[in-house]
């Protein structure tokens, strides 16, 4: 990340402040009469102008164009949020309603997740995505044996990740639903809440069939616990397209197809994963040339010792930092709260 900002005086931070938030509004360069005319900040428009220049000459500002007017720098935003944007919550009525959203819905990873996405692009105005909680260790929560034919059963596994697995296993003799039934919640009892090792432990005293699904079952868990990958969902990318930075180029459609790659997104969720709580990348930093012309607010999700998971607003560099924080904040809480419950407290 970009190194802590230098201090300012009082009155550079408060031009700076008002500088930010009114290009966030306007997307227009911001002049000193405009700053002069709205704002008692006690001084004469003269010094406004020379405080803007300053502020001009060590980088936090600068001219677009012959414009009187200046915008603020990729360095003058993150001292922005850094120093003067301050701590930010939604509206307690936004709370209940984001709220009421989640909870009407079942309990279901699929909907969770696709919620989630929807309700960051609406609420902060960005293209959102978040990846689906994972586990270093999936654990087993429920599984079923349902009779196909004399010699074939399904065996259907059910993770505490939300996570269902369905195989074909073959019988060496055959079997009835009943005798199936039995062993599947002998099973179920026996292996709730056990990881891999944990299942292993338990194979002295299996009967020769039950070691035979446990090997299908350890194989299927191994599969999950060493996937590479997870799955993304998107939302929200038409707000970027209309944001007028955009209009009428296509730094947009470039955006859009680097959220699409599935190594850029694991790029972003390994520097939130690595650095840990809420992260802003504001331009790319140098790091991400196709967020050069963006910024992305970065938040994990989830129980460390049980499942964790990312989410991200995605923006123009004027987006509005306060909002967004306070909404990849909240979201993040419910769908942590999400995760706690699909483990079991």
């Amino acid at each position: 990340m970009s190194p802590a900002p230098e201090d300012l005086t009082p009155r550079c931070q408060a031009v700076l402040r008002l500088v930010v938030s009114e290009y966030i509004e306007a997307a227009v360069p911001i002049s000193s009469k405009a700053i002069s005319d709205n704002y008692d900040l006690g001084v004469s428009p003269a010094t406004i102008r020379s405080e803007m220049a300053a502020l001009e000459d060590r980088g936090y500002l600068t001219h677009p164009h012959t414009s009187a007017g200046r915008v603020p720098t990729e360095q003058g935003y993150r001292y922005f949020v850094e120093k003067l944007m301050g701590e930010s919550s939604l509206a307690l009525a936004e709370q209940r309603t984001i709220n009421h959203q989640f909870h009407q819905a079942r309990l279901d990873l699929d909907q969770w997740m696709r919620l989630a996405a929807a309700v960051l692009a609406h609420k902060a105005q960005g293209a959102a995505w978040i990846t689906a909680p994972r586990s270093t260790q999936c654990r087993l929560k429920h599984m079923e044996l349902i009779s196909i034919h004399d010699s074939v059963a399904l065996l259907i596994l059910v993770l505490q990740a939300g996570i269902v697995k369905q195989q074909i296993l073959t019988l060496s003799s055959p079997q009835s639903q009943d005798q199936l039934s039995r062993v599947a919640h002998r099973l179920t009892d026996l292996w709730a809440g056990c990881n891999r090792a944990g299942v292993a432990a338990t194979r002295s005293s299996l009967t020769d069939f039950e070691n035979l699904v446990a090997d299908m079952v350890l194989d299927t868990m191994r599969r999950t616990d060493t996937r590479t990958s997870t799955d993304v969902y998107r939302d929200g990318l038409l707000n970027i397209l209309n944001q007028p930075e955009f209009v009428h180029n296509d730094s947009a459609h470039q955006i859009g197809r680097a959220l699409e790659e599935r190594q850029f997104v694991e790029e972003l969720i390994g520097e939130v994963m690595q650095q840990g709580g809420l992260q802003i990348i504001i331009g790319g930093e140098g790091r991400w040339e196709d967020l050069s012309e963006v910024s992305v607010v970065l938040a994990r999700y989830g129980v460390a010792s049980q499942a964790t998971g990312t989410l991200g607003v995605l923006g123009p560099i004027r987006m509005q930092y306060g909002r967004t924080v306070s909404v990849v904040r909240y979201v993040s809480q419910l769908m942590s709260e999400m995760v706690s419950d699909l483990y079991g407290r």
